[in-house]
Protein backbone atom coordinates (compact mmCIF):
# COMPACT_ATOMS: atom_id res chain seq x y z
CA UNK A 1 0.00 0.00 0.00
CA UNK A 2 3.01 2.59 0.88
CA UNK A 3 4.88 1.32 -2.28
CA UNK A 4 1.69 2.20 -4.46
CA UNK A 5 1.21 5.32 -2.47
CA UNK A 6 4.67 6.48 -3.85
CA UNK A 7 4.47 5.91 -6.92
CA UNK A 8 1.29 7.19 -7.81
CA UNK A 9 2.33 11.60 -8.65
CA UNK A 10 2.22 14.13 -6.25
CA UNK A 11 0.77 16.92 -8.82
CA UNK A 12 -0.66 17.00 -11.89
CA UNK A 13 1.38 16.55 -15.30
CA UNK A 14 3.55 19.39 -16.81
CA UNK A 15 3.13 21.07 -20.13
CA UNK A 16 5.88 19.91 -22.51
CA UNK A 17 7.75 23.23 -23.77
CA UNK A 18 6.41 22.47 -27.17
CA UNK A 19 2.91 23.35 -26.39
CA UNK A 20 3.87 26.35 -24.56
CA UNK A 21 6.43 27.92 -27.37
CA UNK A 22 3.72 28.49 -29.52
CA UNK A 23 1.83 30.74 -27.01
CA UNK A 24 4.84 32.75 -27.25
CA UNK A 25 4.16 35.19 -29.81
CA UNK A 26 0.46 35.93 -29.49
CA UNK A 27 1.30 36.79 -26.24
CA UNK A 28 4.33 39.16 -27.13
CA UNK A 29 1.58 40.85 -29.80
CA UNK A 30 -1.24 41.41 -27.09
CA UNK A 31 1.28 42.82 -24.59
CA UNK A 32 2.02 45.37 -27.23
CA UNK A 33 -0.81 46.23 -28.59
CA UNK A 34 -2.80 46.16 -24.79
CA UNK A 35 -0.02 48.95 -23.97
CA UNK A 36 0.09 50.79 -27.08
CA UNK A 37 -3.66 51.27 -26.40
CA UNK A 38 -3.49 52.28 -22.73
CA UNK A 39 -0.62 54.71 -23.68
CA UNK A 40 -2.58 56.36 -26.87
CA UNK A 41 -6.05 56.47 -24.71
CA UNK A 42 -4.13 58.23 -21.73
CA UNK A 43 -2.02 60.29 -24.63
CA UNK A 44 -5.01 61.80 -26.05
CA UNK A 45 -6.69 62.07 -22.45
CA UNK A 46 -4.03 64.54 -21.14
CA UNK A 47 -4.44 66.54 -24.10
CA UNK A 48 -7.97 67.06 -23.87
CA UNK A 49 -7.27 67.91 -20.05
CA UNK A 50 -4.71 70.54 -21.06
CA UNK A 51 -7.22 72.21 -23.41
CA UNK A 52 -10.23 71.71 -20.81
CA UNK A 53 -8.46 72.92 -17.50
CA UNK A 54 -5.76 75.40 -18.74
CA UNK A 55 -6.15 76.78 -22.32
CA UNK A 56 -10.18 77.48 -22.30
CA UNK A 57 -10.27 78.47 -18.94
CA UNK A 58 -7.25 81.02 -19.85
CA UNK A 59 -8.97 82.01 -22.67
CA UNK A 60 -12.10 83.05 -21.07
CA UNK A 61 -10.58 84.92 -18.18
CA UNK A 62 -11.58 82.17 -15.25
CA UNK A 63 -9.48 80.46 -12.63
CA UNK A 64 -8.52 77.03 -13.68
CA UNK A 65 -9.52 75.42 -10.68
CA UNK A 66 -12.58 78.45 -9.11
CA UNK A 67 -15.29 76.45 -7.53
CA UNK A 68 -17.21 77.84 -10.89
CA UNK A 69 -15.26 76.57 -13.64
CA UNK A 70 -15.35 72.75 -11.58
CA UNK A 71 -18.87 73.02 -11.36
CA UNK A 72 -19.08 73.44 -14.71
CA UNK A 73 -16.42 71.12 -16.22
CA UNK A 74 -17.67 68.19 -14.30
CA UNK A 75 -21.31 68.80 -14.95
CA UNK A 76 -20.83 69.31 -19.00
CA UNK A 77 -17.99 65.93 -18.10
CA UNK A 78 -21.53 64.14 -17.11
CA UNK A 79 -23.18 65.74 -20.12
CA UNK A 80 -21.10 64.68 -22.88
CA UNK A 81 -20.39 60.95 -21.14
CA UNK A 82 -24.15 60.72 -20.99
CA UNK A 83 -24.41 61.68 -24.97
CA UNK A 84 -22.21 58.54 -25.34
CA UNK A 85 -23.89 56.42 -22.79
CA UNK A 86 -27.43 57.44 -24.74
CA UNK A 87 -26.62 57.59 -28.62
CA UNK A 88 -23.62 55.71 -29.40
CA UNK A 89 -24.11 52.25 -30.37
CA UNK A 90 -23.36 49.81 -27.37
CA UNK A 91 -23.83 52.46 -24.70
CA UNK A 92 -20.58 51.95 -23.71
CA UNK A 93 -20.72 48.99 -22.26
CA UNK A 94 -22.19 47.71 -18.74
CA UNK A 95 -23.32 49.80 -15.92
CA UNK A 96 -19.55 50.33 -14.26
CA UNK A 97 -20.81 49.53 -10.72
CA UNK A 98 -21.53 45.98 -11.83
CA UNK A 99 -17.89 45.40 -13.23
CA UNK A 100 -14.41 44.59 -11.85
CA UNK A 101 -11.24 44.15 -12.76
CA UNK A 102 -11.75 40.66 -14.16
CA UNK A 103 -14.01 41.89 -17.89
CA UNK A 104 -16.49 40.45 -19.14
CA UNK A 105 -16.35 40.18 -23.18
CA UNK A 106 -18.22 42.46 -25.18
CA UNK A 107 -19.01 42.65 -28.84
CA UNK A 108 -16.76 45.16 -31.08
CA UNK A 109 -19.48 47.13 -31.60
CA UNK A 110 -19.75 48.31 -28.02
CA UNK A 111 -15.67 49.13 -27.38
CA UNK A 112 -15.33 52.78 -29.44
CA UNK A 113 -18.33 53.98 -27.52
CA UNK A 114 -16.54 52.73 -24.23
CA UNK A 115 -13.26 54.09 -25.05
CA UNK A 116 -14.91 57.27 -26.00
CA UNK A 117 -16.53 57.61 -22.67
CA UNK A 118 -12.97 56.73 -20.61
CA UNK A 119 -10.90 59.61 -22.83
CA UNK A 120 -13.79 62.19 -21.89
CA UNK A 121 -13.92 61.06 -18.04
CA UNK A 122 -9.99 60.92 -17.76
CA UNK A 123 -9.68 64.46 -19.09
CA UNK A 124 -13.06 65.77 -17.35
CA UNK A 125 -11.91 65.47 -13.74
CA UNK A 126 -14.20 62.56 -12.51
CA UNK A 127 -12.19 60.48 -9.87
CA UNK A 128 -11.57 57.03 -11.67
CA UNK A 129 -9.25 55.64 -13.10
CA UNK A 130 -8.57 53.75 -16.78
CA UNK A 131 -7.98 50.24 -15.76
CA UNK A 132 -11.17 49.08 -15.66
CA UNK A 133 -12.83 49.89 -19.33
CA UNK A 134 -9.27 49.90 -20.90
CA UNK A 135 -9.14 46.17 -20.01
CA UNK A 136 -12.46 45.44 -21.11
CA UNK A 137 -11.68 46.95 -24.06
CA UNK A 138 -8.06 45.03 -24.37
CA UNK A 139 -10.11 41.66 -23.70
CA UNK A 140 -12.86 42.42 -26.69
CA UNK A 141 -10.22 43.13 -29.52
CA UNK A 142 -7.76 40.51 -28.25
CA UNK A 143 -10.57 38.06 -28.12
CA UNK A 144 -12.68 39.77 -32.12
CA UNK A 145 -9.22 39.56 -33.45
CA UNK A 146 -7.63 36.14 -31.95
CA UNK A 147 -10.60 34.61 -32.91
CA UNK A 148 -10.16 35.59 -36.53
CA UNK A 149 -6.75 34.88 -36.75
CA UNK A 150 -6.01 31.85 -34.56
CA UNK A 151 -9.08 30.31 -34.17
CA UNK A 152 -8.09 27.27 -32.37
CA UNK A 153 -6.51 29.18 -29.71
CA UNK A 154 -9.12 29.23 -26.65
CA UNK A 155 -10.99 32.35 -26.06
CA UNK A 156 -10.26 32.18 -21.98
CA UNK A 157 -6.69 32.37 -23.21
CA UNK A 158 -6.79 35.49 -25.53
CA UNK A 159 -8.94 37.28 -22.67
CA UNK A 160 -6.43 36.22 -19.72
CA UNK A 161 -3.60 37.41 -22.38
CA UNK A 162 -5.38 40.75 -22.63
CA UNK A 163 -5.70 41.40 -18.84
CA UNK A 164 -2.26 40.51 -17.85
CA UNK A 165 -0.69 42.85 -20.75
CA UNK A 166 -3.23 45.63 -19.52
CA UNK A 167 -2.30 45.20 -15.69
CA UNK A 168 1.56 45.08 -16.71
CA UNK A 169 1.59 48.05 -19.18
CA UNK A 170 -0.98 50.22 -16.10
CA UNK A 171 1.95 49.41 -13.57
CA UNK A 172 4.80 49.15 -15.46
CA UNK A 173 5.65 45.95 -14.40
CA UNK A 174 4.65 42.18 -15.03
CA UNK A 175 5.02 41.31 -11.23
CA UNK A 176 1.44 42.35 -10.82
CA UNK A 177 0.00 40.51 -13.47
CA UNK A 178 1.91 37.34 -12.25
CA UNK A 179 0.19 38.25 -8.98
CA UNK A 180 -3.50 39.01 -10.06
CA UNK A 181 -3.30 35.85 -11.81
CA UNK A 182 -1.77 33.73 -9.69
CA UNK A 183 -5.10 34.81 -7.22
CA UNK A 184 -7.64 34.33 -10.04
CA UNK A 185 -6.11 30.70 -10.22
CA UNK A 186 -5.75 29.79 -6.71
CA UNK A 187 -9.53 28.07 -6.98
CA UNK A 188 -9.35 26.58 -9.98
CA UNK A 189 -8.32 22.79 -10.49
CA UNK A 190 -5.56 23.62 -13.09
CA UNK A 191 -4.69 21.05 -15.29
CA UNK A 192 -0.46 21.34 -15.06
CA UNK A 193 1.80 23.16 -12.76
CA UNK A 194 1.06 26.97 -11.92
CA UNK A 195 4.45 28.09 -13.82
CA UNK A 196 2.26 26.27 -17.18
CA UNK A 197 -0.57 28.61 -16.80
CA UNK A 198 0.76 31.57 -15.84
CA UNK A 199 3.60 31.23 -18.35
CA UNK A 200 1.88 32.94 -21.27
CA UNK A 201 0.01 35.65 -19.61
CA UNK A 202 3.13 36.73 -17.84
CA UNK A 203 4.97 37.13 -21.49
CA UNK A 204 2.15 39.15 -22.38
CA UNK A 205 2.39 41.10 -19.20
CA UNK A 206 5.75 41.18 -19.68
CA UNK A 207 5.93 42.68 -23.11
CA UNK A 208 2.49 45.44 -22.19
CA UNK A 209 4.97 46.66 -19.22
CA UNK A 210 8.37 46.91 -21.06
CA UNK A 211 6.66 48.59 -23.68
CA UNK A 212 4.96 51.81 -21.87
CA UNK A 213 8.51 51.65 -19.74
CA UNK A 214 10.24 52.23 -22.99
CA UNK A 215 7.81 54.50 -24.12
CA UNK A 216 6.65 56.66 -21.46
CA UNK A 217 8.71 55.63 -18.08
CA UNK A 218 6.41 55.57 -15.63
CA UNK A 219 7.61 55.47 -12.06
CA UNK A 220 5.44 54.76 -8.79
CA UNK A 221 8.04 55.25 -6.04
CA UNK A 222 6.45 58.46 -4.46
CA UNK A 223 10.61 59.17 -3.58
CA UNK A 224 9.22 59.47 0.67
CA UNK A 225 12.65 58.66 3.08
CA UNK A 226 13.16 55.35 3.49
CA UNK A 227 11.95 53.49 7.41
CA UNK A 228 15.47 51.95 7.88
CA UNK A 229 14.83 50.13 11.08
CA UNK A 230 11.24 49.73 11.90
CA UNK A 231 10.42 48.96 15.58
CA UNK A 232 7.46 48.08 17.76
CA UNK A 233 5.91 51.81 17.52
CA UNK A 234 5.85 51.07 13.50
CA UNK A 235 4.36 47.79 13.81
CA UNK A 236 1.56 48.99 15.79
CA UNK A 237 1.43 52.46 13.43
CA UNK A 238 0.92 49.86 10.57
CA UNK A 239 -2.08 47.53 12.46
CA UNK A 240 -4.37 50.54 13.23
CA UNK A 241 -3.88 52.99 9.67
CA UNK A 242 -3.76 49.85 7.76
CA UNK A 243 -7.67 49.09 9.48
CA UNK A 244 -8.81 52.45 10.06
CA UNK A 245 -8.13 52.50 6.02
CA UNK A 246 -9.90 49.56 5.67
CA UNK A 247 -13.32 50.50 7.72
CA UNK A 248 -12.69 53.93 5.80
CA UNK A 249 -12.71 51.90 2.69
CA UNK A 250 -16.00 49.90 3.81
CA UNK A 251 -17.76 52.55 4.57
CA UNK A 252 -17.96 53.42 0.59
CA UNK A 253 -18.83 49.40 0.12
CA UNK A 254 -21.66 49.98 2.01
CA UNK A 255 -23.13 52.24 0.62
CA UNK A 256 -22.52 51.71 -2.96
CA UNK A 257 -25.83 50.10 -3.49
CA UNK A 258 -27.71 53.49 -1.88
CA UNK A 259 -26.04 55.90 -3.79
CA UNK A 260 -25.93 53.97 -7.18
CA UNK A 261 -29.89 53.40 -6.21
CA UNK A 262 -30.31 57.16 -6.18
CA UNK A 263 -28.85 57.83 -9.65
CA UNK A 264 -30.78 54.41 -11.15
CA UNK A 265 -34.16 56.71 -10.23
CA UNK A 266 -33.52 59.36 -12.64
CA UNK A 267 -33.72 56.50 -15.48
CA UNK A 268 -31.92 57.93 -17.90
CA UNK A 269 -28.15 58.73 -18.35
CA UNK A 270 -28.62 62.43 -19.59
CA UNK A 271 -30.15 62.63 -15.97
CA UNK A 272 -27.91 60.37 -13.58
CA UNK A 273 -24.19 61.45 -15.05
CA UNK A 274 -24.86 65.28 -15.26
CA UNK A 275 -26.22 64.75 -12.17
CA UNK A 276 -23.31 62.96 -10.99
CA UNK A 277 -21.26 65.68 -12.47
CA UNK A 278 -22.90 68.36 -10.50
CA UNK A 279 -22.04 66.13 -7.26
CA UNK A 280 -18.23 65.92 -8.09
CA UNK A 281 -18.17 69.59 -8.53
CA UNK A 282 -19.55 70.47 -5.57
CA UNK A 283 -16.93 67.83 -3.73
CA UNK A 284 -14.32 69.63 -5.53
CA UNK A 285 -14.73 73.13 -4.55
CA UNK A 286 -14.89 71.13 -0.89
CA UNK A 287 -12.19 69.08 -1.10
CA UNK A 288 -9.59 71.19 -3.91
CA UNK A 289 -8.91 70.79 -6.87
CA UNK A 290 -6.27 67.55 -6.08
CA UNK A 291 -9.28 65.36 -5.51
CA UNK A 292 -10.22 65.57 -8.90
CA UNK A 293 -8.58 63.15 -11.77
CA UNK A 294 -7.64 59.85 -11.32
CA UNK A 295 -5.33 60.99 -8.87
CA UNK A 296 -1.97 59.56 -9.70
CA UNK A 297 -0.50 62.90 -10.38
CA UNK A 298 -1.91 64.13 -7.50
CA UNK A 299 -0.25 61.38 -5.34
CA UNK A 300 2.97 63.04 -6.23
CA UNK A 301 2.17 66.04 -5.18
CA UNK A 302 1.16 65.21 -1.63
CA UNK A 303 4.05 63.30 -1.37
CA UNK A 304 6.60 65.74 -2.85
CA UNK A 305 5.75 67.57 0.38
CA UNK A 306 4.88 65.37 2.96
CA UNK A 307 4.38 68.56 5.52
CA UNK A 308 2.79 70.76 3.37
CA UNK A 309 -0.83 70.53 4.57
CA UNK A 310 -2.21 69.97 8.14
CA UNK A 311 -3.99 66.83 9.58
CA UNK A 312 -7.66 68.27 8.90
CA UNK A 313 -6.38 69.35 5.60
CA UNK A 314 -5.36 65.74 4.92
CA UNK A 315 -8.52 64.23 6.42
CA UNK A 316 -10.63 66.22 4.23
CA UNK A 317 -9.32 65.22 0.94
CA UNK A 318 -9.30 61.08 1.87
CA UNK A 319 -13.34 61.41 2.63
CA UNK A 320 -13.81 63.81 -0.32
CA UNK A 321 -12.09 61.49 -2.77
CA UNK A 322 -13.86 58.46 -1.45
CA UNK A 323 -16.93 60.16 -1.71
CA UNK A 324 -16.03 61.33 -5.25
CA UNK A 325 -15.34 57.64 -6.24
CA UNK A 326 -18.33 56.63 -4.57
CA UNK A 327 -20.33 58.98 -6.79
CA UNK A 328 -18.23 58.38 -10.44
CA UNK A 329 -19.18 54.61 -9.60
CA UNK A 330 -22.34 55.27 -9.07
CA UNK A 331 -23.70 57.40 -11.20
CA UNK A 332 -22.50 55.75 -14.76
CA UNK A 333 -19.08 57.00 -15.19
CA UNK A 334 -16.62 54.46 -16.71
CA UNK A 335 -13.33 53.77 -14.87
CA UNK A 336 -11.35 51.96 -12.52
CA UNK A 337 -11.45 52.23 -8.39
CA UNK A 338 -7.46 51.55 -7.88
CA UNK A 339 -5.70 55.07 -8.49
CA UNK A 340 -8.24 56.88 -6.60
CA UNK A 341 -7.93 54.14 -3.71
CA UNK A 342 -4.41 55.30 -3.80
CA UNK A 343 -4.75 58.70 -3.39
CA UNK A 344 -7.40 58.36 -0.60
CA UNK A 345 -4.53 55.92 0.97
CA UNK A 346 -1.54 58.00 0.66
CA UNK A 347 -4.19 61.22 2.15
CA UNK A 348 -4.83 59.06 4.90
CA UNK A 349 -1.21 57.96 5.15
CA UNK A 350 -0.15 61.28 5.38
CA UNK A 351 -2.73 62.59 7.81
CA UNK A 352 -1.94 59.92 10.12
CA UNK A 353 2.04 61.76 9.97
CA UNK A 354 0.74 64.90 10.39
CA UNK A 355 -1.25 64.24 13.46
CA UNK A 356 1.46 61.75 15.13
CA UNK A 357 4.77 62.97 13.78
CA UNK A 358 6.66 59.55 15.11
CA UNK A 359 4.56 57.86 12.16
CA UNK A 360 6.81 57.81 9.50
CA UNK A 361 5.25 59.24 5.75
CA UNK A 362 6.39 56.13 4.12
CA UNK A 363 5.08 53.51 6.73
CA UNK A 364 1.82 55.92 6.62
CA UNK A 365 1.40 56.34 2.92
CA UNK A 366 1.82 52.12 2.28
CA UNK A 367 -0.35 50.80 5.14
CA UNK A 368 -2.96 53.83 4.20
CA UNK A 369 -2.76 52.35 0.73
CA UNK A 370 -2.97 48.96 1.75
CA UNK A 371 -5.88 48.63 3.90
CA UNK A 372 -8.25 51.09 1.25
CA UNK A 373 -7.11 48.98 -1.41
CA UNK A 374 -7.86 45.65 0.24
CA UNK A 375 -11.29 47.05 0.94
CA UNK A 376 -12.06 48.24 -2.34
CA UNK A 377 -10.54 45.39 -4.68
CA UNK A 378 -10.50 42.18 -2.37
CA UNK A 379 -7.51 41.60 -4.16
CA UNK A 380 -4.65 41.01 -1.69
CA UNK A 381 -1.48 40.55 -3.38
CA UNK A 382 -1.93 43.25 -5.65
CA UNK A 383 -2.74 45.88 -2.53
CA UNK A 384 0.55 44.36 -0.99
CA UNK A 385 2.15 45.17 -4.17
CA UNK A 386 1.06 48.46 -4.76
CA UNK A 387 1.50 49.75 -1.24
CA UNK A 388 4.87 48.31 -1.54
CA UNK A 389 6.12 50.22 -4.88
CA UNK A 390 4.57 53.56 -3.66
CA UNK A 391 7.58 53.63 -0.79
CA UNK A 392 10.25 51.23 -2.23
CA UNK A 393 11.94 50.42 1.43
CA UNK A 394 12.47 46.91 1.76
CA UNK A 395 11.83 46.93 5.24
CA UNK A 396 8.45 48.42 5.18
CA UNK A 397 7.62 44.77 3.22
CA UNK A 398 7.27 42.84 6.69
CA UNK A 399 4.96 45.29 8.44
CA UNK A 400 2.83 45.19 5.28
CA UNK A 401 2.46 41.88 5.15
CA UNK A 402 1.59 41.91 8.66
CA UNK A 403 -0.60 44.97 8.77
CA UNK A 404 -2.94 42.86 5.94
CA UNK A 405 -3.57 40.00 8.59
CA UNK A 406 -6.34 42.42 10.49
CA UNK A 407 -7.21 44.94 7.69
CA UNK A 408 -8.66 41.22 5.43
CA UNK A 409 -9.99 40.38 8.45
CA UNK A 410 -12.95 43.47 8.52
CA UNK A 411 -13.19 43.28 4.99
CA UNK A 412 -13.42 39.47 3.90
CA UNK A 413 -16.68 38.09 3.68
CA UNK A 414 -18.59 41.16 3.42
CA UNK A 415 -19.85 42.84 0.52
CA UNK A 416 -17.59 44.17 -2.17
CA UNK A 417 -17.20 47.39 -4.25
CA UNK A 418 -19.22 45.61 -7.24
CA UNK A 419 -23.14 44.98 -7.77
CA UNK A 420 -25.19 42.45 -9.44
CA UNK A 421 -27.60 43.84 -12.15
CA UNK A 422 -30.23 44.03 -9.74
CA UNK A 423 -28.27 46.32 -7.73
CA UNK A 424 -27.48 44.05 -4.71
CA UNK A 425 -23.39 43.86 -3.76
CA UNK A 426 -21.33 40.85 -4.62
CA UNK A 427 -20.06 39.43 -1.94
Amino acid sequence: MAQDTAQQPSAAPATPARALLPLILPALVVGVGASLLLLGVEALAEQLQDVLWQDLPDALGVGRYSVLWMLVMLTATGVLVGLVVWKVPGHAGPDPATTGLEAVPLPPVVLPGLLLATVLMLAGGPSLGPENPIIAVNVGLALWLGHRLLPRMPGGLWAMLAEAATIGALFGTPVAAALLISEALAGRQLKGALWDSVFAPLVAAAAGALTTSLVAEPAFDLDLPALDHPGWDDLLAALVIASVAALLGMCAVRLLPYVHGAFARLRHPMLALPAGGLVLGLLAALGGHLTLFKGLDEVGELAADPDGWSAGEFATMSVVKLAALLVAASCGFRGGRIFPAVFIGTALGLCAHALVPGVHPSLGVATGVLGILLAITRQGWVSLFTAAVLVASPAILALLCIASLPAWLLVTGRPQMQLREDGTPVR
